[in-house]
């Protein structure tokens, strides 16, 4: 299985007969160089989205028309991108489970917000989420953007996930310690890798505070399109 970072909360998920991309904010991402877009999507399968906001959705639209593959999310988000747009969907909701070309991916419960900016405003898309996805091995926790919660006890209990992919940036999110907190305390994470951050000045720029919170966790800090095996 390999995990690649497009840069902010976005990544490549290469796991069973899926080729997964996850929240692809490619265009106008400062963190993502522009002229290894098809390196970066070519072969995808599915796209998946967390929430609206555009620093997730973006080009969400655009590979899923350019390469003829459903998006897949929480169903008022994808429902609303397919009376808009005309692509392919699979809406579902959080508690359910979709296959996706052996891939398991159960939507689950973030705490954030989620709209779509229109000409006339932002409008609702339903509410944020996050994904647990189980194959080859692995069950991959990837929190949306979130902040600490409650429901993050049983979530790690009941799907008992070995890798995190964990919103760290702060600002909008959890932040570095906060992040590490709840890892710790809702989780048994093998592998962490934050995400979230670096993207602009606003944002935490590296991840110390959570590898030195998390002893014996593989902590890993991405680089954008440089895979990781697991």
């Amino acid at each position: 299985m390999q995990i690649t970072w497009l840069g902010h909360s976005g990544f490549r998920i290469e796991i069973e007969g899926a080729v997964l991309l996850i929240d692809p904010w490619l265009s106008g991402n400062p963190m993502f160089p522009a002229d290894r877009r098809a390196e970066a999507i070519t072969g995808a399968t599915h796209v998946l989205l967390t929430h609206g906001h555009s620093d997730h959705s973006a080009d969400a639209v655009a590979i899923c028309k350019e390469l003829s593959i459903p998006l897949v999310g929480i169903y008022d988000l994808t429902s609303w991108l397919e009376s808009k747009n005309g692509i392919a969907t699979i809406g579902f909701n959080k508690g359910g489970t979709v296959d996706l070309g052996g891939a398991k991916v159960t939507l689950v419960n973030a705490s954030h917000s989620s709209t779509i900016s229109t000409d006339t405003g932002p409008v609702a898309v339903g509410s944020e989420a996050g994904f647990m996805i189980a194959g080859s091995g692995h069950r991959i926790y990837v929190s949306g953007d979130t902040d600490i919660m409650a429901d993050m006890q049983w979530m790690g209990e009941l799907h008992a996930p070995d890798i995190g992919i964990l919103a760290a940036g702060g600002h909008y999110t959890m932040d570095m310690e906060r992040a590490a907190w709840a890892a710790k305390r809702y989780f048994n994470f093998k592998t962490v890798i934050p995400c979230h951050y670096r993207t602009f000045g606003a944002l935490e720029q590296e991840a110390s505070a959570m590898i030195a919170a998390l002893p014996g966790v593989n902590v890993i800090e991405p680089q954008v399109l440089e895979p990781i095996t697991l």
